[in-house]
Formats: structure tokens, sequence, C-alpha cells
């Protein structure tokens, strides 16, 4: 064998050790690469899939649809970096529109979101095979933007939901709908991410695909690779092109059932105002990081309340599942049912205690008060304090039996301007002690010397709290 020869074996050699090393697909371990084709898929899915048109006097869209479009109902304020394709129309028109849904069982009941069919006069729902079939609405959910209907038909062939927790990121799915019209569109992806906020709501939790989704796959469903629905496609941006959000069918499916079952769509409510624990507040509360949510108001007379919950209190369980986030005592009380006894243990004063609470029903709008200022003489820190008062309270929007030192003015070069402290917040506490009066502030202040850390418990409004800390 000449040299040449040899030196190209060589090469060939080391190039396919480093493919096997660098793709280890190509050597047989268990990664699922790009499927051969969708076909099978599509052809197993495709039949329970549904297009919806209905006719509507066009008033806005729904929560979602007023963050990130979802279906062409014409352009609404504030959307301007959303997609459009009907920029321009008169508002308060009556119009035909277009959406996607998937059938759930035999009986005819089809998924589909709430947007879709809001306000709809008439609902037509077309099938794989071109028969046609008018719809009721069973019920809607706006606040996930989801809804059920049903059409009187027979030999339906219902898409199964898959559980949407068991759904990885990087794995394919495929959307299936009706985008600009064109109806048993087929698009494929994968799962860019999950748990996604995007500023919908309350119980935002969506699925991020990079799976085609136009204006007309509202309601339809993303599918994975064993033909079960993990999402109920919502969402789109205009500046992130090819980038789409769905419904996860772990969230929907508790929805759907209480609509199907003729039910007004009810979550747990504890009754607390809570917020993120941040760094200098687990410092303060002596925390680890990223544990637990700070209950900034107990309400009175709620669930947590009567059970002994307060505000102060930081929530690192419930049942025994940590909490880490806001959302996730958010999610994990609505998914209980109303009515069901729970243990949430908290973190007070630097001991833990287990309170058993019985949820209620979460409302649709707990208002807080708002806060305004007031004006009064700066200390070393930058700050204008005044003593909080019965009129200053309810001015401010603070409870009547609440003590503390008011925030009037702020020196625009102190330490204070570098807070993110405002005018109208109110301190209760440096380093776990309480604040009733400018005596007490200024004694505190006094004993803390050069090279110690003050952390002040602030206030702001009726329902925020957070710590800021001053290196003296």
């Amino acid at each position: 064998m000449r040299p040449v020869d040899k030196k190209i074996r060589k090469i060939t050699l080391c190039l396919m050790l480093f493919g096997l090393w660098a793709f280890p697909a190509l050597s047989g371990a268990q990664t699922q690469m790009v499927p051969v084709n969708f076909s099978q898929l599509a052809e197993q899915a495709k039949p329970g899939v549904v297009n919806i048109q209905t006719v509507k006097t066009i008033k806005g869209g729904g929560r979602v649809f007023r963050h990130f479009f979802g279906s062409p109902f014409g352009n609404q304020p504030g959307l301007e970096d959303f997609f459009s394709p009907f920029e321009g129309l008169p508002r308060n028109r009556t119009e035909s529109s277009l959406g996607s849904g998937f059938i759930i069982d035999k009986a005819g009941y089809i998924v589909t979101n709430n947007h879709v069919i809001k306000d709809a006069d008439q609902i037509k729902v077309i099938l794989h095979n071109d028969q046609e079939y008018d719809a009721k609405i069973i019920g809607a959910d706006p606040v996930t933007d989801l809804a059920l209907i049903k059409i009187d038909a027979k030999e339906l062939k219902p898409l199964k939901f898959g559980f949407s927790k068991n759904a990885q990121v990087g794995s394919w799915v495929v959307a299936i709908g009706s985008p600009f019209g064109l109806e048993q569109t087929v698009t494929a992806g994968i799962i860019s991410a999950k748990g996604r906020m995007i500023g919908s709501g309350p119980y935002d939790d969506f699925i991020q695909t990079d799976a085609s989704i136009n204006p007309g796959n509202s309601g339809g469903p993303l599918v994975n690779m064993d033909g079960e629905v993990v999402g109920i496609n919502t969402a789109i941006i205009k500046s992130g092109q090819g980038i789409g959000f769905a419904i996860p069918s772990d969230l929907a499916t508790s929805v759907i059932d209480q609509l199907k079952d003729g039910k007004r769509v009810s979550r747990g409510w504890l009754g607390v105002s809570i917020q993120d624990v941040s760094q200098e507040m687990s410092e303060y509360y002596n925390l680890d990081p990223n544990q637990g949510v700070y209950v900034a108001k107990a309400y009175e007379d709620h669930p947590a309340y009567e059970a002994g919950v307060r505000q102060g209190d930081v929530i690192i369980s419930v049942e025994g599942v940590k909490i880490n986030s806001s959302r996730d005592l958010t999610m994990t009380i609505a998914n209980l049912g109303v009515g069901s006894k729970v243990n949430i243990e908290v973190v007070r004063q630097g001991k833990n205690k287990t309170f058993t609470v019985k949820l209620g029903e979460r409302p649709d709008s707990i208002e807080d008060s708002a806060f305004g200022e007031e004006l009064d003489g700066f200390d070393d820190l930058g700050f204008m304090f005044k003593p909080l008062d019965n009129d200053l309270a309810e001015q401010l929007g603070y409870p009547p039996s609440i003590k503390g030192l008011v925030v009037i003015q702020i020196d625009p070069g102190s330490q204070a301007a570098l807070s993110g402290v405002i005018a109208g917040d109110l301190l209760v506490e440096i380093n776990h002690k309480r604040i009733a009066g400018i005596s007490d502030y200024t004694g505190i202040l006094r004993a803390i010397k050069k090279g110690q850390t003050a952390h002040m418990l602030f206030r702001r409004g009726n329902s925020q709290v957070f710590v800021v800390r001053f290196e003296r």
C-alpha cells in the first residue's frame, strides 16, 4: 500500500471515530433523530382535527389574544408588535373568521380556544371529509382561553390526550389545523421550551414550539409522536417568527372536564396576595435560595387567614410539595379542588409552622387600594419619613392596624435613590425589628455600625413587600 493511501485511511478512521463520539445516535444510542416522514402520524391524527368557521361581531379578542395574536380577527390597539393580516379594518364589524379544534370523544365534543368562538353568532364545524355541522357552545374559560363546543355527528374519530408533563424539550411534535383557512395543514417541529409565561394571565404555563403555527391554527392540537395531544395551539409572536405557544394538555384536561360536566370552572383559593422571595429577602428571612413565596397580605375572612396564615409568612410547601415561586403556588392551589383541606407549611420568624387550610373558590378579582404621595425633612440614607396615621393609611391604602414610616421624599443623589424605594412606600422593619415611629428608626439605625448591613423591610400599597439592603 502506498504511503498516500495509508495516510488517507488514517484520516478516514479518525473522522469515523470522531463521528461516533460526537454523534452517539449514529453508534446505536437511543437518541431519536429526524423521522423519515410524518405520514403515518398525520394520517392517524387528521380525522380528529376540525376547521371552525364563525360569524361574529368583532369586539376584541380574549385574554391571550390581547397579548399574543392567535387568530385572524383583525387589528386591536396594543398589538402593533403582533401579527395581523387584516390591519386597518374598522372595529365592531360582522365578519367570518377561522380557527381550528379537535374532537375528544364520539359524542361530538370539540376543544378549541375561547378567542376562536367568543361572541360568535354562528359556529360551523367542518370535518376532514368536508362534512359540515352547526355547533353549540358547551362552555368556555376565558382565563385559560379554552372552550368546549359540540356537534351532532356520528362515526367521529377522537384524539387522545397525552400528558404534557412527560413531553420533553427537544422532542418532536406536529401541529395540525387550518392556518389562513387552509384546512388539514400539518407542520412539524420540536418542543422548544416549557413553562413559558407570556403575560396572558395567572395560569401562564405555555409549551413553546417551532412547529409552524399561524392565524387559523388557534385551537388545533399539538400532537406527540404517539398521536397524543400534548397541547392546544394558541398564540404566536410576530417578532419571533417560528415561535408558537400551546396550552399544555395537563392544564387543559381539568378545565375541559369541568366544562363537559356543565360546571363553571372553579379553582382553589387560599386568599393571599403573594410575591417571589428575592435574594435580599432570602437573606433577611434566612431561607435557602429560591425557596418559598412571601405572603404580602392574607385577606381576612378568607381560607388562609382563617387557618392562621398571616402577612409576613413565607410559604415553603403545600402537602409536602416544595414551593419555589409564586407560579408554583398559584398552579398548585388552582389544581386542587375547592373545599379540599391542604397542609400549608410556612416559615414565621425563623420557625416552621404548618396550617391546615380548607380551600375556597378563587374569585374573579381582588382589588387592592391604590397609594399616593405626601410631602414632609433627609436622613443620611436620603429618606424623608413621616409616621403613618389613620388618615395617611386610608389615603395610601394601608390597613389601619399597621405601623411604620411612610417615605415622603427621596434625595435624588442618595443611596435611597438607587434602592428602588419610592414615595408612598412604608418602612415596617429594620433587621427584624419593628418600626412604629421616628425614634425607633433613628435608634435602630444609630446602633448599626459602619461596615454593617441594614436590611429594611418595606411595604408598597396593600399587597407588595420587599427588602432593601444598605451598607453603613
